[in-house]
């Protein structure tokens, strides 16, 4: 609300990334209306936030659907960007963001508000990576539209599923001793997903003459080497050995984030050459127009310790992976009324199961990550290791929650495009392919009325080498979708939970966490993450 108790009508683009998932509810609960602009509205259908708020289908590239989505708005935020689509992405941010401003003046819009990164000081424009680069000039374009825009520049977000937290927390987790690139010595300024959040939600009721960029960061000044040494105190992991050395380019770096943590090194890359330089604030003056407050912004032990309480307790709202990879298959479904034809490959199974429906799709819900795919574990990993090799998103994205699944998470290198609950989960490959590909599950009742589990596997080639591709593969689908087919039901029949490979049972560990939280109070603990 504003100050005069009047709702503002807020736009939020990427409401599917890891800030715009989280901002959107944030806008709720202070009483505003919120719309969503999406490329696909489906996959915003299953946040528990997505029956309060308005989603229209959209392109930040497409000046009409923008338009139309601008309409009555107040408030836009700007939550989005190209890196990863291409070589030319600096092109498309460009684009966007000035298709952006051109239509907020059009339509009247109070204010754009955008999230960018923090930029060094004294360091020419030349010399910046092409992610940081790219994020000035967005900002710089809204600060020359005739709308006021507050531009916010943080450095590195730490928070529960962040690309940033995830890098930090894998490096420092698996490797006792580490050779690192001489940027673990660069200082930053980082800064909890709770107060990036706080001043988003902050910048809409700033005073109309407020046109600028503000440096956002929390109240500790570190270098990577001091993060990964506090971040094993904090998770109470003994004294990490960091060894840097000075041979490794931002490219070799990228690769080794990305044989190391589950964030691939096509997001790795950004990531290490922000740490070039010293990226840290040059002043405070958001506190003017959001003003802080007692533990505000949140020291970096202490963001840590809440990110990974949510990571322990299964309670990750959004994770990086939230956003769909940059290039990942649109083509209609093989069940679309107007699929186009064309060579379309299957492999469908069918199985008896000795236990109910519901019992069925709980295995079928709690598949992948941690939980394993319920036949060849080498295999999987095999295909997932290529695909990193490849440059894909490989086998170790896992799962944003342990038990539950909505469309549009991630889910190792698959994606949920659709879910009917009890029934039906489908999942799109984002992996490296030369083609379309997809995994069905169903849960489902034969005419006898006894319980049967259904898979198909399809395949869409693109071109001679997608046809060779399906057949040089073909020989191993006995080993994996027939056994993934034969463990689930098998699974669903023993009354188990997931399995990371047969004959390997899950423990489910948050379970009896997750039923004790059903029943407290719906209050949020202090400094919530």
């Amino acid at each position: 609300m504003t100050t005069d108790g009047r709702r503002l009508h807020c736009l939020v683009t990427g409401a599917s990334g890891y800030i715009g998932g989280r901002l959107v509810p944030e806008l709720l609960q202070e009483g505003h209306r919120v719309r969503c602009l999406a490329r696909s509205p489906g996959k915003l259908r299953d946040h528990p936030w997505a029956a309060h708020a308005e989603t229209v289908q959209g392109d930040v590239t497409d000046a009409e659907s923008v338009g139309r989505a601008m309409r009555g708005v107040d408030v836009a935020y700007y939550l989005v960007h190209a890196l990863g689509s291409g070589p030319r992405f600096e092109d498309t941010d460009r684009a966007a963001a000035r298709i952006f401003a051109e239509q907020a003046r059009a339509a009247g819009v109070r204010r754009i508000v955008y999230l960018g990164g923090l930029t060094p000081r004294g360091v020419p424009e030349g010399a910046l990576s092409p992610h940081l680069r790219s994020r000035a000039e967005v900002g710089e374009i809204f600060l020359a539209s005739p709308v006021p825009a507050t531009v916010l520049r943080a450095a590195v977000v730490i928070g529960s599923g962040s690309a940033s937290f995830e890098m930090l927390r894998y490096l420092t987790e698996r490797l006792p001793v580490m050779v690192t690139p001489s940027w673990v010595h660069t200082r930053t300024q980082p800064i909890g997903v709770r107060d990036v959040l706080r001043y988003l939600v902050g910048s809409a009721t700033m005073p109309d003459d407020v046109d600028r960029a503000f440096d956002i960061g929390g109240p500790d000044v570190l270098t990577y080497r001091d993060m990964m040494l506090r971040y094993a105190a904090v998770a109470g992991l003994p004294k990490r050995f960091i060894l840097p050395v000075p041979v490794l380019t931002p490219g070799l770096s990228s690769h080794w984030v990305g044989l190391v943590t589950p964030v691939p090194a096509s997001l790795a890359r950004p990531l290490t050459e922000s740490l070039r330089h010293e990226v840290v604030c040059h002043e405070h003056d958001i506190a003017r127009y959001v003003p802080d407050t007692p533990g505000r912004p949140l020291p970096f032990d202490e963001a840590l310790a809440l990110a990974l309480r949510r990571v322990r307790e299964a309670q990750v709202a959004t994770r990086w992976s939230s956003a769909s990879v940059p290039g990942a298959p649109s083509d209609p479904l093989p069940t679309d009324p107007d699929w186009a034809g064309g060579s379309l490959y299957q492999d469908e199974r069918q199985r008896p199961v000795e236990a109910s429906r519901a019992a069925l799709w709980r295995v079928i819900e709690g598949i992948g990550g941690d939980n394993g795919w319920y036949s060849s574990s080498l295999a999987w990993a095999i295909r997932g290791g290529l695909d990193r090799f490849a440059g894909g998103v490989g086998l170790r994205r896992g799962r944003r929650d342990t038990e539950r699944l909505r469309v549009g998470d991630s889910l190792d290198f698959w994606r949920v495009e659709e879910i009917e609950p009890g029934r039906l989960l489908r999942l799109r490959a984002e992996m490296r392919l030369p083609g379309l590909a997809w995994l069905e599950m169903y849960a489902e009742t034969d005419s006898e009325g006894r319980t049967r589990y259904r898979q198909r596997a399809l395949f869409h080639p693109r071109g001679l080498l997608g046809h060779a591709y399906w057949w040089s593969v073909a020989p191993f689908h006995s080993v994996v979708f027939g056994g993934m087919a034969r463990n689930i039901a098998r699974a669903a029949a023993s009354g188990g939970g997931a399995r990371t490979g047969p004959g390997r049972p899950r423990v489910r560990r948050h379970r009896a966490r997750r039923s004790a939280r059903q029943h407290q109070p719906d209050s949020a603990p202090p400094h919530q993450e």
